[in-house]
């Protein structure tokens, strides 16, 4: 995915979202100030690495007593979420987009998952985890009825392909893509590819090789 118009690199926008989950936990727990290295420790990174994170967004009050995770949460929000509320649609409501929704509703937030679109009948017009599920054939009605700007693909993957051209006339912005099929858009649209088996062969291939190298060493 395209650095688009943004000074911050990709990787610490990604980065950013994992720090305000962490400090969003704290805040949770009653933690009100946290350290460099110890943020960095939770996500397996250096502290090096998270000063100059939060440096490259202009937070730098990291005083004796660390950052305030309040502050620091609301800071960060800032600079990662939209003014208003961003809408968001699941095309492909099966296991996954199902899963998906439900991790979503009630995370507080600015993303909203405010549609479904499926063509199984037995899914249509029903409302799934909160959430109305309408046919697909409707999807840029509904896009522009419900000011929907980013979607997420969990379709079957042979799927995927046909939904390009409804995607790009709705007028969506961004598109988060599960499935294994990668899809490209015109310029203008941010796409992320997740394919997850890919992700899951990656893992699998280096716990492979730390095994053999383990057995080597033997």
């Amino acid at each position: 995915m395209a650095n688009i118009g943004n000074a911050i690199p990709e990787k610490t926008i990604e980065r950013l979202s994992e720090y305000r989950r962490t400090l969003l936990s704290c805040h949770k727990q009653g933690i009100t100030h946290i350290f460099s290295h110890v943020l960095a420790g939770i996500h397996g990174i250096t502290a090096v690495q998270v000063r100059r994170d939060l440096m490259l967004i202009g937070f730098s009050s990291d005083t004796k007593k660390g950052y305030d995770v309040k502050v620091l949460i609301d800071f960060i929000s800032n600079i990662l979420d939209s003014p208003q509320p961003m809408n968001v649609a699941v095309l492909g409501m099966g296991h996954l987009g199902q899963a998906i929704t439900k991790y979503f509703n009630g995370k507080g937030l600015k993303l909203r998952i405010t549609a479904a679109f499926d063509v199984d009948p037995a899914k249509v017009g029903q409302t799934i985890d909160g959430i109305p599920c309408y046919h697909m054939d409707r999807f840029e009605e509904i896009a522009e009825d419900l000011d929907i700007s980013l979607v997420i693909v969990s379709s079957p993957t042979k799927v995927a392909p046909s939904l390009v051209l409804p995607i790009i006339n709705a007028g969506i912005r961004g598109v988060l893509n599960f499935t294994s099929t990668p899809l490209n858009f015109p310029q203008g649209i941010v796409v992320e590819n997740y394919d997850i088996t890919t992700l899951l062969e990656k893992v699998a291939y280096f716990v492979k090789e730390s095994e053999e190298n383990e057995r080597g060493s033997e």
